[in-house]
C-alpha cells in the first residue's frame, strides 16, 4: 500500500491495525515484511483483510461497472507465512464469490518474495501474464538474431511451437485440473520495460533520466537494436538513397526493425492465448531506450499521436492484425491442441513442418538449422478455414514448399514483409480477393526474418 515501511506515513490500515493489516517477522522487534518492493506486505492470512479486499472489489465492480482487475505482485495474495499456496484462502474466496468469479481476474504471477515465480499456479478463474511467453518471442525473433548476427549459437523452435500453442506446461493440467487457453495472458511488452519499438532499437537500456546513474531497470531485455543505436525518430529517415551509401545502409535497418515490430505482432494474434498489447506499441511509441519510465511525467512516457508514415503504417498492420484474428476463429483456439485429428477431420489439429514439408520429428525442434518451420492449425474444429504460418527466423531469404491442409488452395493474407497490408493486395480483412494464391504442396519465397500468413480456400 501507499504507507511504505516503518517510516512511512500513517494514513490508513497502519492507524487501524498495523500488527493485523500487515505481515512482519517474528523478531523482537518485530519487522515489517517487503515481498513487494514498496515497503510491506498485506497480511492475507488473516480472514478480516481477505473480506475487506473483496468489499472493495466488489464496490468496484458493482457502484463504478469495472469488469476485470490485474493484480500487480499477485504471489503475495497467496503466500502463508510458509510460502505461495494455489488453495489460500483468498483465492478459494475469491472464486465463490457470485460477483469477482465472473469477472476478469489476471495475475502478474511474480513478486520479490520467496517462492516469487508462480507462473501458472494460479487457480481458477485467474488468468495470468505469461513471462515464458513474452521471453520465448523475444528471443527467437530479436536476441536469437544478435547471436546469429555475431556467429553465436542460437536456439531451435521447440520453446516457439510451445508458448504459441497456449503453453500447455503451464496451463494445461495444472492443479489437477485443466485450465482454459484464455489462462495464458499472451505479451511482448507491459508498462515496465522496453517498449516494442524500443525492443527493436537498443542493446542497452537507456535510463540516465532517472538520476539513479542507469541502475535501475532490468539489463535483461533480449532486444536487438539491428546494428545501430537508438530510436529511428532520432535520424531523418533516409528514404530515396541508394542503399549501398551510408544512409542507404541505415534505412535498410529502419525496414529490418519496422519488420521485427510486424513479426512479434503477428506471432502474439496468432497465438493461442488472451493477448495484451501495451498502449501505444500499434504505432511505434517509443521511451528512448527507458526500461523503467514510472518516474516520467513527460515526453519520454507519454503517447506521441503526431505520427511518420512508418507509423501510419504499422498501425493499419497492427489493427488488420487485430480483425483478421476476430475473424478467424482458426487464429484464436479456444483449446489446447493434441497434435491429432478430432471430430472425423481429415489433418490434426496442429502439425508442424520443415520447410521442405515434412513432418517434425523429435530430433528436430532443438536444431537450428529448423528455424525455418511451418505451423498448420486445422480450421475443422471451429468451422474456419486452415491456417498456415511459415517461419523464417534465418539471416537468409528461403524457399519453402507448402504444407497440404484440407484446401485446394492457400490465400496470403500477411506477410511481415509487406510495410502495409494494402502492399499485399488486402482490401479489408474479410476480402482478400486480391491476396496471392499458392497452391499446397507449391514452392514459395519467403524474406529473413519474417513470416507468412496464409488461410486455405
Amino acid at each position: 500500500t501507499c504507507e511504505g515501511g516503518l517510516p512511512g506515513q500513517m494514513i490508513s490500515w497502519r492507524g487501524f491495525g498495523q500488527q493485523l493489516y500487515y505481515r512482519h517477522t517474528n523478531e523482537r522487534p518485530a519487522q515489517m515484511i517487503d515481498d513487494t518492493g514498496c515497503g510491506n506486505t498485506v497480511n492475507f492470512d488473516e480472514s478480516l483483510v481477505i473480506q475487506h479486499t473483496l468489499d472493495s472489489l466488489r464496490y468496484w465492480s458493482e457502484e463504478v461497472g469495472v469488469d476485470g482487475f490485474r493484480f500487480d505482485l499477485a504471489p503475495t495474495l497467496g503466500r502463508h507465512a510458509h510460502g505461495f499456496a494455489s488453495n489460500h484462502p483468498f483465492f478459494m474466496a475469491l472464486a465463490a464469490d457470485p460477483v469477482l468469479n465472473k469477472q476478469k481476474i489476471i495475475a502478474e504471477p511474480w513478486d520479490i518474495g520467496p517462492g516469487g515465480w508462480q507462473t501458472g499456479n494460479f487457480p481458477l478463474p485467474w488468468s495470468e501474464w505469461n513471462d515464458r511467453y513474452r521471453d520465448t518471442i523475444r528471443s527467437f525473433w530479436l536476441a536469437d538474431f544478435a547471436n546469429l548476427e555475431a556467429g553465436r549459437q542460437s536456439q531451435g523452435p521447440n520453446e516457439l511451437a510451445t508458448r504459441i500453442s497456449g503453453s500447455a506446461d503451464l496451463f494445461g493440467e495444472t492443479l489437477g485440473r485443466l485450465r482454459p487457453v484464455r489462462s495464458s495472458v499472451n505479451f511482448i511488452t507491459a508498462h515496465d520495460g522496453f517498449t516494442l519499438a524500443d525492443l527493436t532499437a537498443y542493446n542497452h537500456k537507456n535510463n540516465f533520466d532517472n538520476l539513479e546513474g542507469n541502475m535501475d531497470g532490468t539489463s535483461q531485455n533480449l532486444s536487438w537494436n539491428h546494428g545501430v543505436e537508438g530510436h529511428m525518430n532520432r535520424i531523418p529517415r533516409p528514404s530515396d538513397v541508394e542503399q549501398d551509401t551510408p544512409l542507404g545502409m541505415l534505412d535498410s535497418v529502419f525496414y529490418a526493425r519496422e519488420r521485427s515490430m510486424r513479426n512479434l505482432m503477428a506471432t502474439l494474434l496468432i497465438s493461442a492465448g488472451t493477448p495484451m498489447i501495451t498502449a501505444g506499441d500499434e504505432i511505434g511509441r517509443t521511451q528512448q531506450g527507458n526500461n523503467n519510465a514510472y518516474c516520467q511525467d513527460n515526453a519520454i512516457s507519454w503517447v506521441n499521436w503526431d505520427m511518420d508514415s512508418w507509423q501510419h503504417d504499422l498501425f493499419e498492420s497492427v489493427r488488420y492484425l487485430i480483425a483478421l484474428r476476430a475473424n478467424h476463429p482458426v487464429m484464436r483456439p479456444n483449446s489446447f491442441a493434441s497434435g491429432s485429428t478430432r471430430c472425423g477431420d481429415e489433418i490434426a489439429d496442429l502439425s508442424w513442418y520443415t520447410a521442405n514439408d515434412r513432418k517434425f520429428k523429435p530430433e528436430d525442434w532443438h536444431k537450428v538449422k529448423h528455424r525455418t518451420l511451418q505451423m498448420l492449425r486445422s480450421g475443422a474444429p471451429c468451422n474456419d478455414s486452415d491456417m498456415l504460418v511459415v517461419f523464417n527466423a534465418t539471416l537468409n531469404s528461403k524457399t519453402v514448399m507448402l504444407a497440404k491442409g484440407r484446401g485446394h488452395n492457400y490465400r496470403l493474407v500477411f506477410d511481415s514483409s509487406w510495410t502495409n497490408p494494402s502492399e499485399g493486395g488486402v482490401i479489408t480483412a474479410s476480402d482478400h480477393s486480391g491476396c496471392d494464391i499458392a497452391k499446397p504442396g507449391s514452392m514459395v519465397h519467403i524474406e529473413p526474418q519474417s513470416l507468412q500468413i496464409y488461410l486455405s480456400e
